[in-house]
């Protein structure tokens, strides 16, 4: 959209206050089939003009009253406003949550994300988010070398305590401008590793700062890949916590009737 990956990704947003609207005209397509949506995948679905627009709020009340599955991504605490939706539709299998953390240090995490909630805030929200029986993974990315790795085990057993069911691992990934972005924020805040983790970084791409090869741009190669695998599926499984979900269920969606629909005989 003619936007940079610096100061106008953190500055401007794109509101469509017209979603809910557009996805119910879909989902009341004949034509249509459904299958779990994902949202936040690409860019976190409560920013804060969410709480002024409701837009995500609009959108869930939408699947709700068709029984459509959807999985959500963030790392905001907003969410929990809309616990009063989710939770029936967990109770029907119709969602998941993941919330990502990527380290449990206040310092770093501001240093990284200064403008998302602290890790022990999002702890809290998969606490509450689980209280009320909404299935949450939690999400440890991005897992910086030399900088966050070594929290790995302290993310998951922290967030299976608040309730996580289930966790997932994604190494640093630095596609095309993200990268010379990365490093100057590096070299800025962390001057005395900088070369230690970039050289990590490259290690884990094939000798690049990014590989956008499907399959392994998630999880990288190499020994240190391997490493973290093993960390990850070593402490999943004394934790308990899953690497897969049962599937969200679609069997239940229903087309809801308005006003001018030919009713029913049965």
């Amino acid at each position: 959209m003619g936007l940079s990956p610096g100061l106008d990704f953190e500055t401007k947003l794109i509101a469509r206050p017209d979603a809910p609207a557009i996805l119910e005209k879909e989902l009341r397509n004949p034509r249509y089939r459904p299958a779990m949506i994902a949202i936040g995948t690409n860019t976190d679905p409560y920013q804060p003009i969410e709480k002024k627009h409701e837009i995500m709020r609009g959108i869930l009340k939408v699947l709700a009253k068709f029984n459509h599955p959807v999985g959500i991504v963030t790392k905001g605490m907003m969410i929990e406003r809309d616990i009063d939706i989710l939770a029936p539709m967990a109770a029907k299998g119709l969602v998941r949550v993941g919330i990502s953390i990527t380290t449990l240090d206040n310092q770093t995490s501001r240093a990284m994300e200064p403008r998302v909630p602290l890790p022990a805030r999002r702890l809290q929200t998969i606490s509450r988010l689980a209280d009320a029986g909404i299935p949450v993974r939690v999400m440890v990315s991005p897992v910086v070398p030399a900088l966050t790795d070594h929290e790995l085990e302290s993310i998951l057993t922290a967030s299976h305590i608040a309730g996580a069911v289930a966790a997932s691992c994604i190494v640093l990934r630095l596609p095309r401008e993200v990268s010379g972005l990365f490093q100057d924020w590096l070299a800025d805040a962390f001057p005395d590793r900088a070369a230690r983790v970039m050289g990590r970084v490259r290690e884990l791409h094939g000798g690049k700062d990014y590989d956008p090869e499907f399959g392994t741009r998630m999880r990288g190669q190499g020994k240190w890949a391997d490493l973290i695998r093993q960390r990850v599926q070593l402490s999943t499984r004394k934790l308990g916590l899953a690497r897969e979900l049962p599937p969200l269920r679609t069997d239940l969606f229903q087309v809801p009737s308005q006003v001018g629909d030919q009713m029913s005989l049965f």
